[in-house]
């Protein structure tokens, strides 16, 4: 059969199957799984060629993390506020600049999975543990592959600060003491050499987050975004 001839006989079969289905598709509800609720374009990220999109799940997912790192988030309120969907867009969007960029050297897979475990257990201690995030994952209804998703993404965005930028994944020995002065009571009323771990994935958390809130605010005038819809 030529080429032309598959074509017409596939369409054909597509065509029959449509029509039978027909009557069954239409009596069935319309769910919607997910939708995308925000657009955004920026040079970075090719351009208006290669417009970025952000889905409603993943967004509200982003927002309660924010609102569970607030310090003045009241216990037992809503999932999360208007400044949490706010900062969980903003931080979106930088992560996924900066994990678009090109980083000298590449970095290999194994580094990617190392830096991946590493953004999880940061964003464990930042959300108050593993079970909290999972409860919050579970509450937008995000697989395990979705949350890995927005891991890689930040681990990706992470290196490219670290490499491209100023270094912040690996602080001295003695940065950390300096550090251990000023950390909350928790980690500085107790042994340098108990807490350093901690210590350690909680600087490091807060000199990203600074870092991606530097990024974004520099990257305002070259971005478009666009809501979609009502949003989260």
């Amino acid at each position: 059969m030529s080429g032309s001839s598959r074509g017409r006989a596939i369409s054909l079969l597509l065509g029959l199957i449509c029509a039978a289905l027909a009557p069954e598709l239409r009596a069935q509800p319309r769910v919607v799984i997910d939708r995308a609720v925000v657009r955004f374009i920026a040079p970075e990220a090719g351009g208006v060629r290669s417009p970025r999109f952000i889905f409603e799940r993943e967004l509200a997912f982003e927002a309660r993390l924010e609102a569970l790192a607030d310090p003045d988030r009241v216990p037992g309120s809503e999932p999360y506020r208007e400044r949490h969907v706010r900062a969980a867009l903003e931080r979106h969007i930088a992560e996924t600049l900066l994990a678009s960029l090109r980083i000298e050297p590449e970095p290999s897979a194994a580094e990617l999975k190392r830096l991946t475990e590493a953004a999880r257990l940061i964003l464990y201690e930042r959300v108050g543990g593993a079970g909290v995030f999972e409860q919050a994952a579970r509450g937008e209804g995000l697989e395990a592959r979705e949350q890995l998703a927005v891991l890689r993404r930040q681990a990706r965005a992470s290196l490219y600060l670290d490499r491209m930028v100023a270094p912040m994944l690996k602080p001295s020995d003695a940065e950390l003491s300096l550090i251990h002065k000023t950390a909350p009571p928790a980690l500085r009323d107790r042994p340098l050499a108990e807490v350093s771990g901690v210590l350690r994935r909680w600087y490091v958390g807060r000199r990203l987050a600074a870092a991606l809130q530097s990024f974004f605010q520099n990257a305002r005038s070259r971005l478009e975004i666009t809501l979609i819809g009502d949003g989260v």
